[in-house]
């Protein structure tokens, strides 16, 4: 199984720049997206239905704002976006599918850099997130979360680690919450196979820090301990073009 998370930061934007073209040739079973920056009623058949996929929806109330879409080759069990709090659901963050062998949660976790009251904010986030995929461990099937957590956990998860300890995603408080998520049994897929610096999913675009790979790792595939032997490979696709961010890999036995 060949699972595909994005932070594609707008949809429309990203099918304008060959969307349609990714998605054919990765062949996935499962392609989660964040960030489509977009309503139900600007949808086009194509967004809704890529060929063989069919597509399961988070909006945020506010316009052109956060938004994810899990596409998914087979149909799930059970379909939620809600987290039951509602000053949590309104932004359009999450699209949990229930599928036969595990839970896939697709995330877009708040982003802390907007000052103090959106950092409380992604750190409620995060507060309210692991109890929610521990009760769904309970009920005995694995997790898959992935998605945009918009912190990078240690420091050869970005290129620049001393100049931006005072900097949301990746202040002591951030990095203490993903410590406890893997602590609580969540595996960073990607560190099983690739233990070194200098591989990132995001680079500031008004800097070209792209071309000089001044990154930061912040888009991750966690695996519950159920499932971490069933991972064959986890890989960043830097080379793929379109967004801010690159598409990272899961693959599944």
């Amino acid at each position: 199984m060949i699972l595909v998370s994005w932070n594609v930061n707008g949809l429309r934007a990203a099918w304008k720049k060959g969307f349609i073209d990714f998605l054919e040739s990765q062949k996935a079973d499962v392609v989660c997206v964040q960030e489509t920056k977009v309503q139900a009623d600007q949808l086009t058949e194509e967004m809704r239905a890529p060929a063989g996929y069919r597509s399961y929806w988070s909006f945020a109330e506010k316009k052109g704002y956060s938004g994810v879409v899990t596409y998914l080759q087979s149909e799930p069990v059970h379909v939620s976006t809600s987290f039951a709090t509602p000053s949590l659901d309104v932004e359009g963050r999450i699209v949990h599918t229930e599928l036969p062998e595990f839970h896939l949660l697709n995330v877009y976790f708040p982003n802390g850099g907007m000052g103090p009251e959106r950092l409380a904010h992604k750190l409620t986030f995060y507060d309210a997130f692991l109890p929610l995929t521990e009760a769904l461990r309970k009920g005995g099937k694995g997790v898959i979360v992935c998605g945009d957590v918009n912190t990078a956990h240690t420091e050869i998860d970005l290129a620049r680690p001393k100049e931006n300890e005072k900097t949301s995603g990746f202040m002591p408080a951030e990095r203490e919450w993903v410590s406890k998520f893997i602590g609580a049994g969540y595996c960073d897929t990607f560190r099983i196979f690739t233990p070194e610096s200098g591989h990132y999913t995001w680079w500031d675009m008004k800097t070209g820090a792209r071309a000089r790979n001044v990154g930061w790792r912040i888009d991750y595939f966690f695996v519950s301990e159920e499932l971490r032997g069933r991972v064959k490979a986890a890989g960043i696709l830097p080379d793929v073009q379109g967004s801010d961010h690159c598409p990272i890999t899961l693959v599944l036995d």
